[in-house]
């Protein structure tokens, strides 16, 4: 009996597989972004909980290892990182407050040497953009008064965002030992242990990625502010705070940062402390890449410069500053889980209905 020929050759037919799950793919992402973004006030405080339990994670197992109570332990942690990032906050605004002033008359200043030595015409200057921008406020200025309700509701938001937070990483921390169960409770028959796996590995690439970018931030900071320092570059410890925050969000940050500190120097110090703070710059990045990158973070989800560049563009579309913040660890959080879906694949016994429901190869 002759078979039927097949309407479509047999590529054809694989490429219109992979094209309908990648269609699919790309559908439920987009109504994941869509949900995220209709219920940021209650996905952003569960995002924040996630990076903090993710940086103090060791900390809480290692008081839970020596006996404490994980209630007690959870308590403290937070404590302790209510007690830093207040403390590491009131450092940065304090050195930016006492030399903010410092740097933005050296940044004017940088700006008129450029308008002077490339010979911009039109007689433009940086006191005429300062007069300029002066009246434009004074014209705008009820506008502006009248936006201090939705100033203050701002910032009722960002505290209530904070504490809410702080409390879901306490219980986060608290209810680790649960997540296992958990995974198991929600996922289909026979797939609880990749289920399992899939979120420990997210949630360890997340918290390899907090704890390898705050040590990163803290070397680049000290590094930066030390050389700054010693070539006498005005608000230097406002600067390496500047470094300390632009750090967690990558490259982007680390540009911007070592562009002020360069524009600085070149305005107050000349051109050739300009040149040294910019190689100082340049070889903080070089350790950075090369060193510290390698040795912190070798064992967490390693991504391709690109890939960066372009997570931190869709976080920036999507959330602004937040975004970039989250592009990055939840990126990485997606990466492990696709490692562990590839060895759950059709040749583990935990998967064998994914062989079935799989595309033709």
């Amino acid at each position: 009996m002759q078979t039927q020929k097949p309407l479509l050759p047999d590529a054809a037919r694989r490429t219109a597989a992979w094209c309908g799950v990648v269609l699919l793919v790309a559908g439920v992402a987009a109504v994941l972004v869509f949900l995220c973004i209709v219920f940021k006030t209650a996905v952003t405080p569960v995002l924040l909980a996630l990076l903090g339990t993710g940086l103090l994670g060791p900390v809480h197992r290692r008081m839970t290892d020596h006996g404490v109570n994980r209630s007690v332990a959870a308590g403290l942690t937070c404590a302790v990182l209510v007690a830093v990032v207040g403390g590491a906050g009131y450092i940065v605004v304090t050195a930016l407050v006492d030399t903010g002033a410092q740097i933005v008359e050296s940044l004017k200043d940088a700006g008129q040497w450029v308008i002077d030595h490339f010979g911009i015409e039109g007689g433009a200057n940086v006191d005429d953009l300062a007069a300029n921008a002066k009246t434009l406020v004074e014209k705008f200025g009820a506008s502006a008064a009248g936006g201090l309700l939705s100033g203050i509701s701002l910032i009722g938001s960002l505290v209530a965002t904070a504490v809410l937070a702080l409390l879901l990483t306490f219980f986060f921390l608290r209810d680790a030992d649960r997540a296992g169960r958990l995974a198991h409770s929600v996922a289909p028959r026979g797939w609880g242990d990749l289920v399992e796996a899939m979120g420990r590995r997210a949630f360890e690439a997340i918290e390899g990625f907090m704890r390898g970018t705050t040590l990163i931030a803290l070397i680049d900071a000290v590094c930066i502010t030390v050389g700054l320092l010693i070539l006498g570059v005005p608000g230097a410890v406002g600067l390496g705070a500047l470094v300390l925050v632009g750090a967690y969000i990558p490259y982007l940050g680390a540009f911007i940062s070592g562009a002020v500190a360069v524009l600085v120097a070149l305005a107050d110090r000349g051109l050739v402390i300009a040149l040294w703070a910019l190689g100082v710059v340049l070889a903080v990045q070089v350790l950075e890449g090369h060193v510290l990158q390698p040795m912190i973070q070798s064992r967490t989800v390693q991504m391709h410069p690109a890939m960066i560049l372009i997570a931190l563009t869709a976080g920036a579309s999507v959330a602004g500053i937040l975004g970039m913040l989250l592009a990055v660890p939840l990126c990485a959080a997606a990466f492990g889980i696709l490692g562990e879906m590839r060895k759950g694949g059709p040749d583990s016994p935990e998967a064998p209905e994914a062989a079935a429901g799989e595309p033709s190869a």
